[in-house]
């Protein structure tokens, strides 16, 4: 099988394995309140935090991440950190009315803080880390000296999680024509309550090894 085309079965993968974990509701918030653009900075930030573990893991700095306690202390850094966005997205006060939509147009923040948020709420996840360096350990011994299949692998794999991420955000800003103050509020709501959610379980499952 093209080595390419096996990279993007693993993003397929990929993308509906992690599909309903942080990042998935990060999208879809950012997608329906801040519109297309907004989302799709989110996901490159995304994208280019699963392009950095992969290095790392390529590079040999897999063993960083194999000790328990290694594990431990990402296990809890990244829940707190899940924690911190949730909460404040519970919080985020949403305005949306038809004299306010051009203002709130010229305050949505540069995109460079969508690409730290999605970057950082990748990285947060210690599930993307073990994953992705696991596939590392796995393909490196496989591919051996081929270096450049291994990349074309991993190629295949990124470009397919991202475009399903795009996707992701262009449904959500395209349903914001339709949503309500109370649905933004209630998506708002639900997406900190996720997110908090995903942290407290994070902390939980890394401090007890479940």
């Amino acid at each position: 099988m093209d080595v390419f085309l096996e990279g993007t079965i693993l993003g397929f993968s990929l993308a509906f394995l992690f599909g309903f974990g942080p990042a998935f509701f990060a999208l879809i918030q950012t997608g329906i309140h801040r519109g297309f653009w907004s989302g799709l900075s989110l996901a490159a930030g995304i994208f280019l935090n699963d392009l950095i573990i992969i290095f790392i893991a390529v590079f040999g700095a897999t063993s960083i991440f194999g000790g328990k306690e290694n594990y431990q202390i990402m296990g809890v850094v990244g829940g707190l950190l899940l924690i911190v966005f949730g909460v404040v997205t519970f919080f985020n006060k949403i305005k949306h009315t038809e004299t306010e939509n051009q203002e709130l147009e010229l305050k949505t923040p540069h995109p460079v803080i969508f690409i730290g948020k999605g970057f950082l709420l990748n990285a947060a996840n210690p599930f993307v880390w073990i994953f992705w360096v696991s596939i590392v350990v796995g393909l490196t011994a496989r591919f051996a000296a081929k270096q450049s299949e291994l990349y074309l692998f991993f190629a295949g794999a990124l470009s397919v999680v991202f475009i399903t991420d795009v996707i992701k955000t262009f449904a959500a800003s395209q349903f914001k024509k339709f949503a309500t103050h109370k649905f933004l509020v209630l998506v708002n709501k639900l997406a900190g309550i996720a997110l908090t959610l995903f942290g407290i379980f994070l902390i939980i499952r890394s401090v007890f090894q479940l």
